[in-house]
């Protein structure tokens, strides 16, 4: 994979199986504290994102670090936090991700919209402002 600093780029991951760990409040919270971290240590700069009950939508723009190591990151701390949290082991996370390379020509907040728009688009609530798992930096 190439990743190029200053582009915009959609990540999409997904739990083992499927599970759907993100129904808990407090995992949800330890996946959200690992992308505020590497927004705050200038790792990337965090547009958008929505955690569903089984996966993960991010769009960042990428800093000088490369994509692949950014969502190991992401992945492994979380996982970390996530077992440690219950008290268990094993994996948390699919291996792997889905990436989008923006084109210029794409509408970053046009993307940012679909993606905090994915709980309603699965019926998990009828108003975006109910569901408690997703930013975007133009709130």
């Amino acid at each position: 994979r190439y990743s190029e600093p200053g582009r915009p780029y959609l990540v999409t991951t997904v739990t083992c199986a499927r599970r759907p760990l993100f129904l808990e409040w407090p995992v949800s919270r330890l996946l959200v504290s690992e992308l505020r971290s590497v927004t705050d240590q200038n790792m990337v700069d965090t547009l958008a994102w929505v955690l569903m009950p089984d996966h993960l939508h991010w769009l960042v723009v990428l800093r000088e670090m490369a994509l692949d190591q950014i969502a190991l990151r992401v992945k492994a701390k979380s996982a970390l936090a996530i077992n440690r949290h219950w008290g268990s082991q094993g994996p948390v996370w699919q291996k792997g991700y889905h990436d989008h390379a923006l084109r210029r020509e794409e509408d970053v907040r046009n993307v940012a919209r679909y993606i905090v728009a994915n709980p309603l688009r699965a019926n998990l609530v009828k108003h975006l402002g109910d569901y408690p798992f997703w930013d975007a930096i133009w709130l």
